[in-house]
């Protein structure tokens, strides 16, 4: 049997399996609920991240955000519309397909702003992923033009398997303790989510002088990311 062959018995099998059934459903629920949350504190016209100071760079864009006025609406209104689309059976997969654009525009947006919640919006983009791959017997037909025929075939005996697959669920947990490891050692230095978070965090980094200048550079100087970045390494190679 060819591999694309494996890959599709194993995606049937899977299917059937309820213990998959019900990690998808958990996916659907608690990414919809974020979107909720998130969508309804935009539609009210609240501040989103209120707690973040308007100098932290994670905190300029929330700030500029907040007053793009309808749009600003617009967008709470679409996350929920798509929250709600997840949580219905029938359009759960429009709501995967609808989702995915946008966490990975926060997934990118957190990491290019070195924003502590990184961890948790890889998190929700890997069970967006989770559930596209859920309904690829439907997304297979975007993705190919010419499905091969053992894909278009349906399921003639639908089954309920009761077999926890330990090594899918031993997986999900190893991807979760790398993204938190990865996301450790990924950058040499953040700006956290306040002044004293930043200042927190200065002893122990390798340069304590450089990181406490880093910090005032963006909490009291508000000047941009990148050029406290800047600073902060031209003081680190100074200091060596």
């Amino acid at each position: 049997m060819s591999i694309s062959g494996k890959v599709n018995d194993f995606y049937y099998e899977a299917k059937e399996n309820k213990w998959y059934r019900y990690f998808a459903v958990f996916c659907r629920i608690t990414l919809a609920a974020a979107f909720i949350i998130s969508g309804i504190v935009k539609i009210k016209g609240e501040r989103f991240a209120a707690g973040l100071p308007v100098n932290n760079p994670i905190g300029h864009y929330f700030e500029a955000l907040y007053y793009t006025e309808y749009y600003y609406t617009f967008l709470g209104i679409s996350q929920v519309i798509i929250a709600l689309l997840l949580l219905i059976p029938r359009t759960a997969f429009f709501g995967a397909l609808l989702y995915f654009p946008v966490i990975l525009n926060i997934v990118v947006l957190a990491h290019a702003m070195r924003f502590e919640g990184t961890r948790v919006t890889t998190f929700m983009l890997l069970a967006n992923i989770y559930l596209l791959g859920w309904d690829f017997d439907r997304i297979k037909y975007i993705l190919f033009t010419k499905p091969a025929k053992h894909n278009t075939q349906p399921v003639k005996e639908k089954r309920i398997r009761n077999k926890f697959p330990f090594l899918f669920f031993g997986s999900v947990v190893a991807m979760m303790a790398a993204v938190i490891i990865i996301n450790l050692y990924m950058y040499d230095i953040r700006p956290g989510n306040a002044q004293d978070e930043c200042i927190n965090g200065c002893p122990g980094n390798d340069d304590p002088k450089a990181c406490a200048e880093f910090c005032d550079c963006i909490y009291n100087k508000g000047k941009p990311l990148r050029e406290c970045l800047a600073q902060y390494h031209k003081t680190k190679a100074a200091n060596k």
